[in-house]
């Protein structure tokens, strides 16, 4: 018997046998074991160093940061840069995956490629390039002054707006391929079934594909929105002073003020946060599904 007609036999033996796809308990053990160890050290601990270390001088860092109206003004004012930038990825990348997944040839090669080529590019470099696009003599007011819009320069650089701006570019991926790959899975015949019993585009997009998409949509809101929370780099150059989001104001703590404990507690606060909004869009995510499996 050669050996390649003996392996054969062998693996339709243990198939039969019905111990394919069993291991022994050791085994299972010492497969999840590095997985715990990676979580445990690159995740657990650190966190829990993290919180310990916010109570460092008791309750005093979160009472500090309840007492004082310009903590939570700055945590108001990032989740509600955060929701902004969410709803325009959403409303921007949803078009851009319906586009992708219908789209065919060198068209859909070339929509794929705008969406995943700044992937490849770094965070900072693409901040610095919208630096340059949105000052006093940037393209943007270059534009501006050609099409008789303006005679004085736009004040867009250093400013919300170009926080939200330069956040909702480097963000739109992330709420775009969630949406992709769900519009990807779902069968085409549904549609086709619908238009043959007479319903138009637009109703079978709204009455079919809209609330199977749903799930991509919860998920890419959820990228998002926990990404916007904790962004450093870009409000810091597109923002300057005077737009201080939490993860800002985390680094004056640690960098300029060296006060570690209460930049602790500002980042257990935005973590449990965190947390609190990815369990409710969980719990969203499994009612869609409910709802889509029972109808």
């Amino acid at each position: 018997m050669t050996p390649a007609r003996l392996f054969q036999e062998t693996a339709r033996r243990f198939v039969h046998s019905g111990h394919a796809g069993r291991l022994s308990p050791a085994v299972s053990v010492a497969l999840v074991l590095p997985l715990l160890a990676i979580v445990g050290i690159g995740f657990l601990l650190p966190v829990w160093r993290l919180v310990a270390l916010s109570f460092a001088d008791g309750a005093a860092n979160y009472q500090r940061l309840l007492d004082d109206t310009l903590y939570l003004e700055v945590f108001a004012v990032t989740g509600a840069t955060a929701a902004c930038v969410t709803v325009l990825c959403i409303v921007l990348g949803y078009p851009v995956a319906y586009a992708m997944n219908n789209l065919k040839g060198k068209a859909a090669v070339l929509v794929g490629a705008c969406v995943f080529i700044p992937l490849w590019t770094s965070v900072l470099i693409r901040s610095y390039a919208w630096i340059i696009l949105l000052q006093r003599n940037g393209a943007l007011n270059s534009l501006l002054g050609a099409a008789g819009l303006g005679d004085h320069p736009v004040k867009i650089l250093y400013t919300q707006a170009a926080v939200v701006l330069g956040m909702t570019h480097i963000l739109l991926p992330f709420a775009i391929l969630p949406i992709y790959a769900t519009l990807r899975s779902l069968p085409p015949d549904l549609v086709r079934a619908a238009t043959n019993l007479g319903a138009g585009p637009v109703r079978a997009f709204l009455l079919i594909t809209l609330p199977l998409s749903l799930p991509g949509v919860f998920a890419g809101t959820v990228l998002c929105f926990v990404m916007a929370l904790g962004f450093y780099i870009t409000p810091a150059l597109l923002g300057g002073p005077g737009s201080l989001l939490m993860a800002t104001l985390i680094g004056q703590q640690t960098t300029v003020l060296l006060d570690w404990p209460f930049a602790a507690a500002l980042s257990t606060v935005l973590l449990g946060a965190t947390l609190f909004i990815v369990i409710i869009f969980r719990r969203a995510i499994s009612t869609s599904k409910g709802f889509q499996s029972v109808h």
